[in-house]
């Protein structure tokens, strides 16, 4: 793939272009290249601090998230925790490489910098976290995702927002680049007013969703509200429903359950509320 895009960069020299580089790594299997066969054989992964808990008897973890199968060892791509880590570690050094060829060309060709960079994934990776991998629960290893911009025309370097961008703003962004109006269908906004004043008003919330069940990974239907502060999630058709609320102020590691807790029901019921309010505003049924 990063071999035909180069091929067609090289190929163009006087329209903008629009170039989308989907690179299938990291993802399982993790097949590394030939060169990265020994890379990191000598490096010892540490335990994520919650390897070793006892789901069972987790306090507060909901049956939906014990009982789903997304576990190091329930496959041959993660079988130990080593293996799974150093082959992740090592596919994504090979998506670094191409990247970097990328912008060799770009730079080689004299338009580096007037070429507006993205760099993201869709979704996030449990590395071990409660012994967990991939993703599709709505915890922080599985929705963060890395969102790099470089275009020098109009953001400063090494400038960070911790605004939440989320990767339907994608499209919007690019049609804004390009000074194109977004159509107003679109879920998704600009991140371009963000980009010139981090302070600017932007979203305090969204939806999440996952309901590919019963299928891979055997991951209960689960939604959610994530806010700059807490996190609901609702197991929405387990008997009976199942809930998690996070404050990821105080417990960014997502161990303390507060859902239930009566000095939290008033911002549950909020939340509850901003959830419904949120698959309406979307259209989700």
């Amino acid at each position: 793939m990063t071999e035909a895009a180069i091929e067609w960069l090289q190929g163009r020299r006087e329209k903008p272009f629009c170039l989308f580089l989907w690179l299938y790594a990291p993802h399982d299997p993790f097949l590394r290249p030939r060169h990265y066969l020994d890379l990191f054989s000598d490096v010892v992964i540490p335990k994520p601090t919650t390897f070793d808990d006892d789901l069972k008897s987790y306090p507060g973890k909901p049956k939906a998230f014990v009982e789903a199968d997304n576990k190091i060892g329930t496959f041959e791509w993660a079988a130990t925790l080593e293996s799974l880590v150093k082959n992740h570690y090592a596919s994504t050094m090979a998506a670094d490489d191409d990247l970097g060829r990328v912008l060799e060309v770009l730079t080689r060709t004299g338009r580096l910098d007037d070429t507006v960079v993205m760099i993201t994934a869709d979704h996030g990776y449990f590395l071990g976290e409660w012994r967990l991998v991939d993703k599709r629960l709505m915890h922080e290893p599985s929705i963060r995702i890395p969102l790099a911009i470089r275009y020098p025309k109009l953001i400063k370097p090494a400038s960070v927002s911790d605004k939440m961008a989320l990767n339907i703003d994608i499209a919007p962004t690019v049609l804004a680049l390009a000074g194109l109006k977004v159509p107003e269908e679109m879920q998704g906004r600009s991140l371009v007013p963000l980009i010139k004043d981090n302070d600017s008003k932007w979203r305090k919330d969204w939806l999440y969703e996952y309901y590919e069940f019963p299928g891979w990974h055997m991951v209960q239907k689960n939604r959610g509200v994530r806010t700059q502060r807490y996190k609901l999630i609702e197991y929405y058709e387990t008997e009976p429903k199942e809930y998690e609320l996070y404050d990821l102020q105080a417990d960014p590691g997502e161990n303390y359950n507060l859902y239930g807790d009566p000095k939290y029901a008033e911002l549950t019921g909020e939340l509850l509320r901003r959830l419904e309010e949120l698959r309406r505003e979307t259209g989700e049924t």
